[in-house]
C-alpha cells in the first residue's frame, strides 16, 4: 500500500489486535510480582502470561537471546500486517546500526561479534557480515551503506572509536527522521524528534560532568531535533543552563534534573526522568481509538518492556536487592 493512499482507518484492524494485546503487557502489578518473587525462576515464569518464552531454567545468555527473540518476532509480525511497514523498520532501523557499529569496532580489535549482533533490524546479521567483510555494500539499504563506510573511514584515519560512534549516530537519526517524515504518522516524527532532542540533551549532560568542551559538545550533537543543536552547544558552553531551551518540551523535568547531575547530582535519576519522558509521551496514544499512533506507542511500549524484564530478571540472578532494581526500573505503558 503506497504511503500517499495510507489512512487512519487503515489502522483500523491492528489498532484493535494491539489493543487486545495491551493486556498482556508487563504492567505494574506484574512487576511486582516479579521483584517480589522468591526466585528467579518464578519470576521469569511471570513473564509467560505477557506471551514469552518460559526463561526459568536460564542463564543471563540464555535471557539475553530469548528477549531479543522476541523482540524480532514481534517486529516479524507486525511488518507483515501493518499498513506502512516503515513504520514498523523505524524501530528496526537502530539495530542495523548497533550490528554495524559492533563490526566496525571488531574489525579493530579483531574480537567475535557473533554475540554482540541481534536480529531486530531490517538487514540480517549474517547479510550485514557479509557485506562488512567483503566491503561491498550495494545489498544494504544506501544510507546505511554510507553511514558504514564514513565511519569505518573515520576509525581508520583517527583511531578513535567515539568518533566512529557520533558518525553511526547521526547517520541513524538522519534516516530515521527521513524514513518518518514519508510516513503518515506524525506522532511517530514527533517521537523520533523526542528521540533526538533526549539524545542531545544526554550529550550536553555528559560533557559538562566531565568538563569537555564545546567543540567536543557540537560534534556530539545531532541535528533534527525541536531544540537546535547550536543554541544548546552555545547555552553549554556559557554556563548559561541548559534547563531553558527544554522548558517548553516534554524533557522540561528531565532538563532541570539533568543540570543538577552536570554539578554533581545524579545521572542516574537524570536518566530515568528522560526515559520516563518518553514514556508519558507515548502514553498520548492510549486516547485514540485507532490509527498509527497505537503502533508507535505499542512498539516503543514492548521497547521499554523488554528493558525492563531484563533489569529484573539479570537483577535476580545477580542477587540484587529488589528495591535497588526498583528505583532504576521505567514508567510502564500498560
Amino acid at each position: 500500500m503506497s504511503n500517499a493512499k495510507v489512512t487512519e482507518n487503515d489502522y483500523l484492524f491492528l489498532s484493535a489486535a494491539l489493543r487486545a494485546r495491551e493486556t498482556r503487557m508487563l504492567g505494574r502489578e506484574r512487576i511486582e510480582r516479579m521483584l517480589e518473587a522468591e526466585a528467579f525462576s518464578d519470576a521469569a515464569r511471570i513473564l509467560t502470561d505477557c506471551g514469552y518464552a518460559d526463561m526459568s531454567d536460564m542463564g543471563a545468555e540464555e535471557l539475553e537471546v530469548a528477549l531479543s527473540a522476541r523482540r524480532a518476532e514481534l517486529f516479524n509480525e507486525l511488518g507483515r500486517i501493518a499498513p506502512e511497514q516503515q513504520l514498523i523498520d523505524a524501530f528496526r532501523l537502530k539495530y542495523d546500526y548497533h550490528n554495524a557499529k559492533a563490526l566496525i569496532k571488531a574489525e579493530r580489535s579483531n574480537a567475535d561479534t557473533d554475540h554482540l549482533l541481534s536480529e531486530s533490524g531490517r538487514v540480517s546479521p549474517e547479510k550485514m557480515k557479509e557485506a562488512f567483510n567483503n566491503d561491498d555494500y550495494r545489498d544494504l539499504p544506501p544510507a546505511l551503506a554510507e553511514a558504514i563506510k564514513e565511519a569505518a573511514g573515520i576509525l581508520a584515519r583517527t583511531g578513535n572509536p567515539q568518533l566512529a560512534d557520533f558518525s553511526m549516530d547521526k547517520a541513524y537519526f538522519a534516516e530515521l527522521l527521513s524514513l518518518a517524515e514519508g510516513l503518515s504518522s506524525s506522532f511517530l516524527r514527533d517521537y523520533v524528534k523526542l528521540q533526538i532532542d533526549t539524545a542531545n540533551l544526554r550529550a550536553a549532560v555528559r560533557t559538562l560532568r566531565m568538563g569537555r568542551g564545546e567543540n567536543f559538545l557540537k560534534t556530539a550533537l545531532i541535528p533534527g531535533g525541536n531544540v537546535k543543536p547550536d543554541g544548546l552547544a552555545a547555552a553549554a558552553a556559557a554556563g548559561e543552563g541548559i534547563g531553558r531551551l527544554f522548558s517548553s518540551t516534554p524533557l522540561a523535568e528531565a532538563a532541570v534534573i539533568g543540570e543538577e547531575a552536570t554539578k554533581g547530582g545524579s545521572l542516574t535519576e537524570f536518566e530515568l526522568s528522560c526515559d520516563n519522558a518518553a514514556m508519558k509521551f507515548i502514553k498520548r496514544a492510549k486516547s485514540k481509538s485507532f490509527g498509527s499512533e497505537l503502533v508507535v506507542a505499542y512498539l516503543a511500549a514492548i521497547e521499554n518492556e523488554i528493558t525492563s524484564a531484563r533489569m529484573i530478571l539479570t537483577g535476580k540472578l545477580s542477587g540484587i536487592n529488589p528495591e535497588l532494581i526498583r528505583e532504576r526500573l521505567r514508567e510502564t505503558y500498560a
